[in-house]
C-alpha cells in the first residue's frame, strides 16, 4: 500500500512540475516564478534570514503582489551585501570613511543609507564602476516600489528585478577581497 502511495505521490509531483513548466511559457502565468526558483536554487551562502526574505519575494510574485516582492527581494540583497562588507571590507570600509563608527551590520545601517553603502562598496573595491551604477539603478526600483509612486510593476518587471538580484548575489559570492 506504501509503495503505491509513493508512486502516486510521484506522479503527481511530475504532472505539477510539468504543468507549471508549460505555464511559465504564458508572459502573464504567475508561474513563471518556478524559473526563478530555479535560479534560487542554484545560491548557496544564503543566511536564514536571506532565504526567508526572498522565499517572500516569491510568494509576493505568486499572489501578484508586485511592488512588495520588489521590497522584500531587495531587502535581502541589502542583507547579504551587508554581510559581506563587514566579514571581508569593513577594515577598508573604515578607512574610507573614518566618521562612521561600525563595528557590525547593524551600526552599517544606522551609520549611512543604502546609496551610501554601495558608493563605498566601489571604493573599497567589492564593486567597479558599471556595477555600482546598476545598482543604484535596482535601488531607485526598489524605492519607487517602496514609496508612492506612479510606478507599478507588472510581473514581467518584477521576475526580472528578482533574477537580476539574485544574478548579481551569485556574482558577489564568486569575489574575494583583495
Amino acid at each position: 500500500m506504501q509503495e503505491i502511495l509513493q508512486d502516486v505521490l510521484a506522479r503527481v509531483h511530475a504532472f505539477e512540475s510539468e504543468a507549471h513548466r508549460i505555464l511559465a511559457r504564458h508572459e502573464a502565468a504567475v508561474y513563471r516564478v518556478i524559473t526563478i526558483e530555479d535560479t534560487y536554487r542554484t545560491l548557496t551562502g544564503l543566511s536564514l534570514h536571506q532565504d526567508a526574505l526572498f522565499r517572500e519575494a516569491l510568494r509576493c510574485v505568486e499572489n501578484q503582489l508586485f511592488k512588495a516582492a520588489h521590497v522584500m527581494a531587495w531587502a535581502g540583497f541589502m542583507d547579504y551585501l551587508e554581510d559581506k562588507m563587514i566579514a571581508e571590507y569593513l577594515t577598508d570600509i573604515k578607512a574610507a570613511r573614518p566618521k562612521w563608527s561600525i563595528n557590525s551590520k547593524e551600526e552599517l545601517r544606522e551609520q549611512a543609507t543604502e546609496h551610501q553603502l554601495i558608493t563605498v562598496c566601489r571604493e573599497v573595491k567589492l564593486l567597479g564602476k558599471s556595477e555600482e551604477k546598476a545598482f543604484l539603478g535596482l535601488l531607485n526600483t526598489r524605492n519607487e516600489c517602496a514609496h508612492p509612486s506612479n510606478y507599478s510593476p507588472a510581473l514581467n518587471e518584477t521576475l526580472g528585478f528578482v533574477s537580476q538580484l539574485l544574478n548579481r548575489i551569485n556574482t558577489l559570492q564568486q569575489k574575494s577581497h583583495p
